[in-house]
């Protein structure tokens, strides 16, 4: 059994993307019958009781980013010949070479190419478009771009084969705002939501572990509406859904698996570049950013795509045919043979 390090955080200001996703390849790796333990700053215990109920090991650091740099080399020590995974925009080339000197292999997750140098191994970036970019790295460095290499949990990968369904018009929409949502964006959707004026219109709204509006948002939604707090069942209820509105992150990648059709907001230059690449690619519909989210926009938006089979139809093709869920599983194989 050989083991895998996961140094990845997640928190209301950063959301639990980063998380996910390390969670996503320790999955695989463990299904493979290896160990796989996480250093994390992570406070939020919907996100710890995951790694629990897998069986990970956790080491806890009390700061997000290369702050705890003193003490995971000592954690390493523990592990020897163990691959180590960065996850974060955080750790910085001078962290990623601590870690290779201590004779660790190193596997980096990014997703812009930000660092002037890369001390890694392996770099991985699933993003679309991630071949143009132009990484510094060190001679030995594998490069693993696009979206071949998409990581996704195991409860989405047991529904490869589910059927999608396109019905005349949409009538159960899906609203998920990202793990955290510290902005609270979720509730000025539904509240432009509830002025839809489209009848028989089921929405589900989706919030995230880390959320620290959850309270919030529970007084605030009302039946017609449903809430759905830490969702453990995020691959129905896409699975269920006719349509989504979603802020991008790792969602996306989960909703094009999936094969629901997505109406996407950005939150920062990285998911809008994502974003709008997959609007090129007629993956899904790219409103803009979230922070500048027009009410009368989003419902006319809604309103469209419910309205409009064949675009749903054409998403949900391009979608699946781009995310075939064996990003995981490819990384793996590149792991294997530099071990």
């Amino acid at each position: 059994m050989e083991t895998m390090v996961f140094r990845a955080d997640a928190n209301p200001k950063i959301g639990a993307g980063h998380f996910i996703r390390c969670l996503a390849l320790a999955q695989a790796w463990k299904d493979k019958g290896n160990e796989a333990v996480f250093i994390t700053s992570c406070q939020n215990e919907g996100l710890l009781q995951r790694l629990r109920d897998e069986k990970f090991g956790i080491h806890s650091v009390s700061l997000p980013g290369p702050e705890d740099l003193p003490k995971t080399p000592k954690i390493l020590d523990a592990y020897p010949n163990a691959w180590v995974v960065l996850d974060g925009y955080l750790f910085d080339e001078a962290y990623s070479q601590r870690i290779k000197q201590t004779g660790h292999h190193l596997l980096i997750i990014d997703d812009m190419a930000h660092l002037k140098h890369y001390y890694a191994d392996i770099v991985v970036n699933q993003n679309l478009g991630a071949e143009t970019l132009h990484y510094a790295t060190e001679p030995y460095t594998q490069l693993l771009l696009g979206t071949p290499y998409i990581m996704l949990r195991r409860e989405f990968l047991v529904m490869k084969d589910c059927e999608c369904k396109i019905p005349a018009t949409a009538k159960r929409l899906l609203v998920t705002l990202g793990g955290s949502d510290p902005e609270n964006y979720t509730l000025k959707v539904i509240q432009a939501l509830k002025q839809a004026h489209m009848p028989g219109l089921e929405i589900t709204v989706v919030v995230g572990a880390s959320s620290p509006h959850a309270d919030m948002l529970n007084t605030a939604i009302k039946p017609p509406l449903r809430l759905v707090n830490n969702a453990g069942n995020m691959p129905e209820l896409m699975a269920q859904a006719d349509m989504a509105v979603i802020a991008a992150g790792t969602t996306v990648w989960e909703l094009a698996f999936m094969g629901c059709p997505t109406i996407s907001y950005a939150s920062n230059s990285v998911h809008e570049a994502i974003i709008k690449a997959l609007a090129r690619q007629n993956v899904l519909q790219y409103q803009g950013y979230m922070d500048k989210m027009e009410p009368d926009a989003l419902v006319s938006a809604v309103q469209e795509l419910a309205a409009d089979r064949d675009k749903r139809r054409a998403f949900c093709q391009a979608g699946r045919n781009l995310v075939d869920g064996k990003g995981a599983e490819r990384i793996l194989n590149a792991i294997t043979v530099l071990s």
